[in-house]
């Protein structure tokens, strides 16, 4: 029988690392963005009923547990047998190579093969897991606020000053937010390689921060000054701590979002009919109009104890009936070669959500080349995470900009030291 457990993420980590896997046993660590929890209970009941000789354990946390507590439990070689998540080629050794343990591992390579590299170590042909979902960053403008001041949506080439001024003038009408961008280093990444950033050294490394960045983050600093972006989903969480900024949006509290197609299935469940809203693609800047893919994949961890049944477990929800039913019910764009080829029948009759997937799967084809190199480059992490703690700081007045670049470079520096 498939056993479900929400976990609470202050005791999480605790209890997730004293929980020994027995035989038969395969912990799955999943977090949810919108409604997939409900999917992936129902799909992974159907495999025990089918496999009463593997308890599956759906141990489901939030997000920052994922983030911030199972990278502890890893680099202690403890852990769930399978996870949910998104920092991929960072945490490659402690992913386990599925491939002599599968089925069909050509069946793998075919239909997982474009993202495999992102989650493994460099240099290996390894399956580790595949990808629940392509993602692509992107915004979301509230088209009711945008109609009911009289505001025209900026166009496909509008630039990040053009969304800024548009957003404004909806906030001094309608008396909300004009912008929020989610509190992650991820997020300002697409903005920044729109003004011309390369966060990737000719070595490989990771290069000190430059002016193409420093163009972004200014202007994103200075609108968190002047009130044009709601400056407490930045300075709300301290260090790398993640905040989205969707139940803002949700709310109707924000004229424009910037975030990611992996907020449409919330959007679709909460937003309902209260206003309309449209995917915008990703604002230009001086170099590019970009968002970044990616997505979050499922990983087995090395550490398992029963190998085979991990296996066993992911070679079932990896099946293209499994991974066409997943992305039609959850509303994600799905990294299955096979189905993505295929008809996708996504299960809703909301307008805004066809629409908006459509829309980001047109944006994928603009999407820079230093972007696409990000998902699977081993020290994207680290870069994010040093942007998102030293540009908090600034925000909050609590250093200087020039100094948090200093201070990004240092962090990163020492982070690669340390590995």
């Amino acid at each position: 029988m498939t056993r479900i457990q929400s976990i609470g993420a202050a005791f999480a980590a605790v209890l997730l690392s004293s929980v020994a896997a027995h035989a038969g046993d395969v912990r799955i660590m999943w977090y949810s963005d919108g409604g997939e929890g409900a999917v992936i209970k129902d799909l992974l009941a159907r495999f025990s009923k089918a496999n009463p000789d593997v308890n599956v354990i759906l141990d489901e946390v939030s997000y920052d547990v994922v983030k911030e507590q199972l990278p502890v439990q890893l680099e202690a070689g403890k852990g769930p047998d399978i996870a949910r998540v998104t920092n991929l080629k960072a945490l490659a050794q402690h992913w386990l190579d599925l491939r002599p343990l599968l089925a069909d591992a050509k069946y793998w390579d075919d239909n997982f093969g474009a993202q495999a590299d992102w989650m493994r170590p460099d240099g290996s042909n390894a399956i580790t897991g595949f990808m629940t979902q392509l993602t692509l960053t992107g915004g979301f403008a509230n088209k009711t606020l945008f109609d009911q001041a009289g505001v025209e949506i900026p166009g496909p080439k509008a630039t990040w000053d053009d969304w800024a001024a548009a957003a404004k003038k909806v906030a001094d009408s309608q008396k909300v937010f004009a912008m929020a961008i989610d509190r992650s280093g991820h997020r300002v990444s697409g903005p920044n390689i729109s003004y011309g950033a390369n966060y990737i050294a000719a070595d490989g490394k990771p290069a000190p921060i430059d002016q193409g960045a420093k163009d972004f983050l200014s202007r994103f600093v200075k609108w968190n000054e002047e009130g044009i972006v709601n400056k407490d989903v930045w300075v709300s969480a301290a260090g790398t701590t993640y905040r989205a900024a969707a139940e803002d949006f949700i709310n109707g509290g924000l004229a424009y979002y910037y975030s990611g197609s992996w907020q449409v299935p919330g959007f679709a469940q909460k937003i309902g009919d209260n206003f309309d809203w449209v995917m915008t693609g990703s604002p230009c800047g001086t170099a590019s109009c970009t968002g970044i893919q990616g997505g979050a994949a499922l990983v087995a961890v090395k550490y398992t104890k029963n190998p085979k049944d991990v296996a066993k477990v992911m070679d079932y929800l990896a099946g293209a009936d499994v991974q066409k039913e997943f992305a039609e019910r959850s509303l994600f764009i799905p990294a299955h070669k096979g189905v993505a080829a295929g008809q996708v029948d996504f299960k809703t009759d909301n307008p805004h959500v066809q629409a908006a997937l459509k829309a980001f799967v047109e944006a994928a084809g603009q999407t820079a080349a230093p972007a696409m190199k990000l998902p699977g480059w081993k020290w994207s992490d680290a870069y994010y995470s040093a942007i998102v703690a030293r540009i908090s700081q600034v925000i909050a007045g609590e250093m200087k900009l020039d100094d948090a670049y200093a201070r990004i470079d240092e962090d990163i520096k020492a982070k690669v030291g340390a590995n």
